[in-house]
């Protein structure tokens, strides 16, 4: 047929999905929207937050070649800031990213707030919070961003979903080139490099299995690697209702 036009193009779909070929796709629940929303904005600001903490460990380092911890930045005020540098100008460009950093803090804990009244963790998800890196607000975030684990039918497409697995294109057995870098959940994506972030600080299992792969390859690859592993320990708990074993996950 050479010509198609908007009923053509349903008698196709139709036709398809009586076949049994045309993949369907999951609409998220539409009361549930507006809180998954809030907590994308909430990781918005969290991005914007850090873009302006690393200017200002950047200017210490530059100016002073000492590295400030971040826990140690949200403590500054502008008058410790105009004793440490002798350049007014450097000074006053540190204290616009702190400023900025901080207003940007209050706002997250204000949305935090918000959602924590709206939203609550079901009984599939509070295993979540048994995963050492991720609480409360973490296991909102990937229970909004999940929605129903059984729309899932394997491991896998819950990894490829949360952008944990690289596409790559095959031909006689070589890569021939990289694909679907960008398919998938972007926030689900985040959400686990955060969680294996603070999961690295507190089990040891984990930081374990991080100091292994950071000693083959470079750190952004290590994080990624881990991400992975966390995303489908998180598959099995949320699927099988049981709870997170480190040693099992990180072997």
């Amino acid at each position: 047929m050479k010509y198609a036009d908007d009923n053509s193009d349903a008698d196709w779909l139709a036709e398809m999905l009586r076949l049994g070929v045309l993949p369907e796709g999951y609409i998220y629940p539409k009361e549930q929207r507006t809180v998954r929303d809030l907590m994308r904005k909430r990781m918005q600001l969290v991005q914007q937050a850090t873009q302006n903490l690393l200017p200002i460990q950047g200017l210490y380092m530059r100016h002073l070649s000492y590295k400030m911890s971040n826990n140690k930045i949200k403590q500054l005020t502008p008058e410790e800031i105009m004793t440490h540098f002798s350049s007014t100008n450097t000074a006053q460009a540190t204290i616009c990213n702190l400023t900025v950093m901080m207003c940007l803090k209050e706002q997250i804990k204000l949305l935090e707030k918000v959602v924590l009244t709206q939203a609550k963790l079901t009984a599939d998800f509070q295993q979540l919070t048994s995963i050492d890196g991720i609480g409360n607000i973490l296991a909102l975030t990937i229970m909004l961003e999940t929605g129903d684990i059984q729309r899932f039918n394997k491991v896998g497409n819950y990894a490829s979903y949360c952008r944990c697995i690289g596409g790559a294109r095959y031909s006689n057995g070589k890569k021939k080139g990289k694909t679907n870098s960008k398919n998938g959940n972007k926030y689900l994506a985040w959400a686990f490099v955060e969680a294996t972030n603070y999961a690295i600080r507190y089990n040891k299992t984990v930081k374990s299995y991080y100091q292994r792969k950071l000693a083959k390859t470079n750190q952004i690859v290590a994080i990624k690697t881990l991400a992975h592993k966390l995303a489908r320990a998180c598959f099995y708990v949320l699927r099988d209702k049981v709870q997170f074993n480190a040693e099992k996950a990180f072997c």
